[in-house]
Formats: C-alpha cells, structure tokens, sequence
C-alpha cells in the first residue's frame, strides 16, 4: 500500500486481541493527565487538518455533534467529560481500552452504551496510516454521532446482535454490515451525499476519495447485498453503500437477523468492487485507481 497516497484508517470491528489486562472487560484508566505534549500535538494536527476538510463533506449530524461535545483542537479529549454530555443526550459514555478487543468485550460494551475508544495517539510519523485505532479515529470519528439518537439506538443494537451472530457462527456477514455503515458509510442529504462513517470521517485522504474520486462505486445501500460483499481493510473502499436517510438504521435495528443469515449463507460472496444487475447505482465507478494498483 502506498501511505503517502492513503491514510486508511482501521475500523473498530472486533478481532483477535492480545492477552486479557487486569480488568475482565478490558478497560483502562484514560489517564488524560499523562498525555504529552506531543501528542496533544498530534491530536492538533489532526483535528485542524480534519475540520478544515469536512464542511460540505460530513453530514449534518456529525457536525452538530461535534460542536455539542467538548472536543477541541488544542487537546485530546478526557473521556470523563465527553461521558458526561453523552450520558445527558443519548446515555452512551466512552471508555478507554488498550486497543483492540475481544469480540465479546467488544459487542458486551456497545450492547450496554459504552463506546470502547483506544486510550493512545499515534506518533508523528503515522499520521497517514495506522494498524490499529487509536483515540483520534475512535473519538473524532464515531463518538459525535452517538449524540445522534438514531446511531445511538443503531450501535447498541448491533452490539447486542454480535452477541448472537458469533453463537450462530455469522459474526463475517453482520461484521460487513457495521463496516458498511458505520465504519464506511454514506448518506443523503438534500444538499448531496455526505460522510457519516467514522472510518471515513476520521481519514483526511478517504474523506476526499469517497466524495469526489471517479474510481468508487457508490450504490444504494441493501442489507441482503451488504451481507455478502466483501470489504478492504488496507486501503480505499471500492464500493460505498448510501443510505436515504439516517432513519434506515432504525429499521435495520428492529431486523430478525437469523433468518437472514439462514438465506444469505447459501448465496455467493461478491468482492468488494462488484456490480450487479440488481443493485440501484448512484455512481458507477471506473475502478481506475485499485486497477492501477493491481
């Protein structure tokens, strides 16, 4: 991959993590005060580089998020305060986890409202790609649109779907769902598509790609299609799902997932820049930019 040209962002989806740290559900004191100088720097860079770049991009509940949290420029947030206005809005908090998790941890903390959000920075020189999230993609990416009621009651009910996805062996199938959306997802506006993933939001590179690049297909978003399609983890999405409105994960939280499984486990895979004859095509992309890499 060429990170000069791409700073891909790695989503929250649950994965394998390293050994268990004291606390059976992984969380850890943020420790807000022991933050360097330095990387209070890092989170300035990144946050002004990403303000600067948004307008006309995200969409308008991930702005009104941003300016209801107190999430500035000048630090990286301190979890405790951002709980506290969350708690008031939508009764999610955010608590701080080494990185990665288990699957179960992962899903048991979103099905309660709590956002685990990777308490570290990256250093200097990861600013255009990192393994792992870290705090910058956790709380400037998903944590303004929990201030949203409808992404609130979306991620619990996905945390609380994981639980019995993994028991039914699916967990694959709604993990490309959570990806297709929350991390990646695009909507409708009035005014054009915008930006409501995190995993797009929080990625200077990705959030111009995703917009404006003839090379992405952008189709109408479908939950039976989503659930097979496949999905990059290293690089730009060659497929962007677009939902109507923001009100579409409402209906997707109320879905009996187990039938659904039951069907799509019969069907093909697609890859992720696959176009059917069956999807409604808002753009259709020439595919330009992951060919010349191939």
């Amino acid at each position: 991959m060429q990170q000069q040209l791409n700073d891909v962002e790695k989503a929250s989806v649950p994965v394998s993590a390293p050994a268990q740290p004291e606390r059976a559900d992984w969380t850890i004191d943020q420790q807000w005060e022991n933050y360097t100088a330095e990387e209070h720097a890092v989170w300035k860079t990144l946050f002004e580089r990403q303000t600067k770049l948004l307008p006309g991009r995200a969409c308008d509940e991930f702005v009104a998020g941003m300016h209801a949290l107190p999430i500035g420029a000048d630090q990286i947030p301190d979890f405790r305060r951002l709980s506290e206005v969350l708690m008031q809005h939508t009764g999610w908090e955010v608590v701080a986890v080494p990185g990665l998790v288990p699957d179960e941890v992962f899903f048991e903390h979103l099905a309660n409202r709590r956002f685990p959000a990777g308490q570290f920075i990256r250093k200097p020189n990861q600013l255009d790609y990192l393994e792992e999230p870290d705090v910058f993609h956790d709380v400037f990416g998903h944590v303004p649109m929990l201030m949203n009621p409808v992404i609130a009651d979306y991620i619990q009910a996905y945390g609380a779907g994981g639980l019995k996805a993994k028991q039914l062996g699916m967990l694959e199938q709604l993990a490309r769902v959570y990806w297709y959306t929350v991390e990646f997802g695009l909507v409708e506006q009035p005014d054009g598509l915008r930006i409501y993933g995190a995993g797009i939001v929080s990625s200077y590179t990705e959030s111009i790609f995703c917009l404006d690049d003839p090379s992405p297909n952008r189709l109408r978003f479908d939950l039976e299609r989503v659930m097979q399609t496949r999905y990059r983890i290293d690089d730009f999405q060659e497929t962007y799902f677009v939902i109507p409105h923001l009100e579409t994960l409402l209906d997707l939280a109320k879905i009996d997932f187990a039938p659904l499984y039951e069907k799509v486990k019969h069907h093909p895979q697609f890859e992720p820049g696959d176009v059917l004859s069956t999807d409604v095509v808002l753009t259709a992309g020439t595919s330009n930019y992951h060919r010349a890499k191939r």
